[in-house]
């Protein structure tokens, strides 16, 4: 097929088992290198007993400062057939996951959609994405998707030129998550485990708190009953340590203007992440557990 699934609108030809040109470099079967229970979600989506956590091979943004660029950029993974990964939901929802959890699954939405015609799970199916989305990939998933963890990596278009060549990013990923509200428009919760809503992420950088406090703001102001969760475990990983600004973490100044500005606004459905998470401890082993 000719793939245009993404944002970077590459056409690239897709088949089976290889990709021709495409930003993605991943074939239409899934590549997968880790399906386990996951507990460093967010609360509500790890629970108790962990989030069925399926990481996906392959990224179409590629960030400079990627934490699993192991599997976004060095495309490490296990080719599976949509039969297998419907088979992997079934063995995480037996294992009592909260929820089946696909991570980076953009490039794969086919692939997911056949999987869960062959099984659909009785646990909510989260898409979590970096935010960088069609429109109309994302209305193909109604129906399938229960919660959108989604990013909001940049509300500049310098920085998301810089970081990840995508200064479009702003701009798609505001009518990505419009949509995602759409479908999920209300939070829904069990026992303080999410069944169905949206939850917009943004990762705190290094000079970059004015950029933070905007995402937040247009999330507060456009997508009322989301939750929004803010990270502060950013680390100069992969070629971030070789750029300038970015080659540090965050610092407690940083950190604490942004916390102080959300606390201060009033908006209840928020998550904060502690200072101390910025450890690599906190990054999986993508060794294909699961798989």
């Amino acid at each position: 097929m000719q793939c245009n699934l993404c944002p970077r609108q590459c056409n690239a030809f897709r088949t089976a088992n290889e990709n021709i040109g495409g930003a993605c470099q991943m074939p239409l079967k899934p590549v997968v290198a880790r399906a386990a229970l996951h507990f460093w979600e967010e609360p509500s989506i790890s629970g108790t007993n962990g989030s069925g956590t399926i990481f996906f091979s392959g990224c179409s943004l590629h960030c400079v400062f990627c934490q699993n660029s192991d599997i976004s950029a060095k495309n490490i993974g296990k080719t599976i057939t949509p039969k297998e990964l419907a088979d992997i939901f079934k063995n995480l929802e037996n294992q009592g996951a909260h929820n089946i959890n696909l991570v980076t699954p953009t490039h794969f939405v086919d692939a997911i959609i056949d999987a869960l015609d062959i099984y659909r799970p009785s646990i909510p199916v989260v898409y979590n994405s970096s935010g960088f989305e069609n429109v109309d990939t994302l209305k193909r998933l109604e129906g399938y998707v229960d919660i959108y963890l989604m990013d909001f990596k940049y509300f500049d278009e310098d920085k998301a030129r810089l970081y990840s060549n995508a200064c479009i990013y702003p701009q798609v990923c505001k009518k990505a998550l419009i949509e995602a509200y759409r479908q999920q428009p209300e939070c829904v919760f069990k026992d303080d485990v999410m069944q169905k809503g949206v939850i917009v992420r943004h990762l705190l950088m290094p000079q970059a708190t004015r950029d933070a406090i905007a995402v937040f703001d247009w999330v507060k102001d456009n997508l009322p009953n989301a939750y929004f969760s803010i990270m502060s475990q950013y680390i100069p990983l992969f070629k971030a340590g070789e750029m300038a600004v970015i080659n540090r973490k965050i610092t407690e100044r940083e950190y604490n203007k942004v916390v102080d500005y959300i606390a201060e606004s009033g908006y209840d459905n928020c998550y904060i992440q502690e200072l101390v998470s910025a450890n690599k401890n906190y990054i999986p082993e993508f060794d294909f557990t699961g798989i």
